[in-house]
């Protein structure tokens, strides 16, 4: 379901990463020749525009970088940073566009365009989160490239959209969490589940694992022997989800094993 989700959402991203690399550049028909040879910005910059238009995203990215290498003092090498590290974010090479991206942000310290390098940096990240059973590295490198920016640039469009990006890799977090959480208590190591299911409901408590994780709670605190603990984590999951089947599941377990103290 959240692999599903993110690729909605990356399918939505494009354009707006697009748009903002659009808005104000110039536009031309002429074709890019891809060898090697000294040419004047603009024919250069207008053959990365031709081939990104048409989908050739790694020879796109190859000229706008020629631009900033042959022209690095030009007002077009600017732009011409971005859209190579759109470019390589367009043809999936996420570290060269991060590259790219971070390489703009140390030149340009201030830019209006910087909003959007941060972004881009984010995305590359996002895009790479793998499933739940694999180590979460990324994961965690996504959570803070969005939490960057959207503390440099809470009121951005950019800062919008990283919200909810936000939302979806806390969950994929909690998701690891539940799933090594799970991996304990078939092991019946309690303890060590315990402290799995705590981090999902400290850290994590608005993700959809949160009701799971504190049925699984009710479950582990009764194998160690410790009703009173199971009681207040089960009272906790019937007034926060009253209707979910992991209240159910819990008020079963409850009834079985009373805590006699």
């Amino acid at each position: 379901m959240l692999t599903k989700t993110m690729t909605r959402i990356g399918a939505a991203t494009a354009p707006l990463l697009l748009a903002a690399l659009l808005s104000g550049c110039a536009t031309s028909k002429n074709k890019a020749d891809t060898q090697y040879v000294a040419r004047d910005v603009s024919t250069l910059y207008n053959a990365g525009k031709y081939r990104l238009d048409r989908g050739q995203y790694k020879l796109a990215a190859a000229l706008f970088d020629e631009v900033e290498r042959q022209h690095p003092y030009s007002p077009w090498a600017r732009r011409a940073q971005l859209m190579s590290a759109f470019s390589y974010y367009m043809n999936q090479d996420y570290p060269e566009s991060i590259g790219a991206a971070q390489r703009f942000l140390s030149i340009h310290t201030g830019n209006k365009d910087a909003p959007y390098a941060y972004y881009l940096i984010a995305l590359c990240y996002y895009e790479q989160i793998a499933d739940v059973t694999r180590d979460q590295k990324i994961t965690q490198q996504a959570l803070d490239a969005l939490g960057e920016l959207i503390r440099r640039y809470p009121d951005t469009r950019y800062a919008a959209d990283a919200r909810l990006k936000l939302d979806l890799v806390n969950d994929h977090l909690a998701g690891k969490e539940m799933e090594i959480g799970r991996f304990y208590q078939r092991r019946g190591q309690w303890l060590a589940a315990t402290l799995r299911f705590r981090t999902v409901i400290d850290k994590y408590q608005t993700t959809t694992h949160t009701p799971e994780a504190l049925e699984r709670l009710v479950e582990s605190y009764l194998s160690l022997g410790i009703p009173a603990e199971a009681q207040k984590a089960a009272a906790v999951l019937g007034r926060n989800y009253p209707g979910s089947k992991w209240y159910e599941r819990s008020y079963k377990l409850m009834r079985e094993h009373p805590n006699k103290a």
